[in-house]
């Protein structure tokens, strides 16, 4: 059964072409606005959809110990488009699904144009969509046409979308080595989301902070892409390897400054220099690298980082980066549901929300297409819950980041999917009754987190639509 009443998509990118066939797969339906071929972007080469404009991986299909992998599986238990394209396309890679581009590109444009309930309209929407368009997914991804961005940062204000994406490192907690990092606020100072031990700090010596000088100017940092060359830095994110270059003693008296901490396992010896890491979200599982923004190629950020004292078995969620991109303020705009609070007509999908990578992308696209037929619908539309791949990105996104309002700290930042965004899972107890350890007991943890997920990602398929009565 169809319903006249249409959803509009913006966007024909991964996360738009797949709230699109999402919405059109439950009965309503869906006009895609793709402004190409029309309008071009600087990293597009054809008009086709879901043009892959980068890699053509969409990173480890392993779904047992990996939370791509594991998103994958979820995707495709739903009714993915973009994974059965991605499946039909596949090639050769390890244990990574990569695509054939082109194929993978063509193969969704011609599902899209060939179902009943969908329209493709290649124009562009120059600013916000018309009022009269009862329920819009804006999914235009991190190269929003300018005049559309102008009018979301209007409609949001100043600080609610971003255009400069200056990413530090984030670890996960229990790799780091505590018997040489310390919890502690800088002057123990009581901080508004917290207590006066809000961070872990990370010391060095004198000899240890010129290596790591040495290390930052030498090393090799990754090129900007063509449409990025023109974005200049901000001096309150510029590049560790940058302020590393105006002179030894620059992050010393920045990011890296020694005053108002003692490092309790050493109480009489004074660090030369000290790394800070704040928590960065509500499970405690994350912490960012304050003040570590980065265009260091990824090997030489997990060799330099690697030499800080408490990191040298750092485990990395997300290593750092600086680019441009287009992304919202999520956990202050956006609701449960991906609209905006403000405009609650106005649903947002994709990258713009605050993720990374394509399959990222594609997940929120397919919530988002889920939800807006629910809404259609008169109905309320249960997300998956927060132990769920699915589930852990949208808690991320619209409730799960720590907002912080202490000098220099950071906002909200997009990230891809990791184990770090799930609660907490308990090691189950092996035959003889002991609970694995080292290796063994990484392994296991990560079967744990994929074993309660695909529970709970069924249990949520198989409740009525996934929908419950408003």
């Amino acid at each position: 059964m169809t319903n006249d009443r249409v959803i509009h998509v913006v966007g024909g990118g991964l996360a738009g072409s797949e709230a699109a066939w999402q919405a059109a797969e439950a009965g309503f339906p869906v006009v895609v606005h793709e402004m190409r071929p029309t309008v071009t972007t600087d990293a597009h080469k054809t008009a086709g959809l879901a043009e892959l404009v980068c890699s053509n991986s969409f990173r480890s299909d392993d779904d047992a110990a990996n939370a791509v992998g594991l998103l994958h599986w979820e995707m495709r238990q739903a009714g993915s488009l973009v994974m059965s394209a991605a499946d039909r396309h596949k090639l050769p890679a390890g244990g990574a699904l990569a695509v054939d581009r082109e194929g993978f590109s063509a193969e969704i444009t011609a599902r899209l144009e060939a179902h009943p309930l969908i329209a493709i309209d290649r124009r562009e929407i120059e600013g916000l969509p018309p009022d009269d368009w009862e329920s819009v997914i804006i999914a235009t991804g991190p190269l929003t046409s300018p005049a559309l961005a102008a009018a979301i940062r209007d409609l949001t204000g100043e600080a609610g979308l971003a255009f400069f994406d200056a990413i530090a490192p984030i670890v996960y907690r229990d790799s780091i080595d505590f018997s040489v990092a310390w919890y502690q606020s800088r002057y123990d100072k009581t901080g508004p989301g917290g207590g006066a031990a809000d961070y872990i700090n990370c010391p060095m010596d004198r000899d240890r902070y010129y290596a790591f000088i040495d290390a930052l100017t030498g090393a090799e940092a990754t090129d900007f892409k063509d449409w990025e060359v023109s974005t200049p830095y901000f001096d309150g994110c510029l590049p560790i390897e940058v302020m590393a270059e105006r002179g030894p003693e620059t992050l010393r008296h920045g990011p890296m400054k020694p005053r108002g901490l003692t490092n309790e396992h050493k109480p009489q010896e004074k660090a030369y220099a000290v790394v800070q890491l704040r928590q960065d979200n509500a499970l405690g599982t994350l912490y960012n690298m304050v003040g570590f923004q980065t265009k260091l190629k990824y090997g030489e950020q997990l060799r330099i980082l690697r030499t800080i004292p408490g990191l040298e078995k750092a485990e990395f969620a997300r290593l750092g980066g600086l680019h441009r991109n287009t992304f919202l303020n999520s956990p202050r705009l956006l609701d449960g549901r991906l609209r905006l609070k403000a405009h609650p007509r106005l649903r947002f999908a994709g990258q713009m929300t605050g993720v990374e990578g394509y399959v990222e992308s594609a997940a929120i696209g397919l919530l988002a297409g889920r939800m807006a037929a629910a809404d259609m619908n008169g109905a309320f539309y249960t997300a998956p819950p927060p132990t769920t791949a699915h589930g852990a990105l949208i808690n991320h996104i619209t409730g799960g980041h720590i907002e912080t309002t202490d000098a220099g700290s950071g906002s909200f930042q997009p990230m891809n999917l990791n184990f770090g965004l799930f609660p907490p899972v308990e090691v189950p107890k092996g035959p003889d009754g002991k609970r694995p350890r080292g290796k063994a007991k990484q392994v296991a943890r990560k079967l744990a987190y994929t074993d309660r997920a695909k529970a709970d990602f069924t249990a949520w398929l198989r409740a009525p639509a996934a929908i419950a009565a408003e």
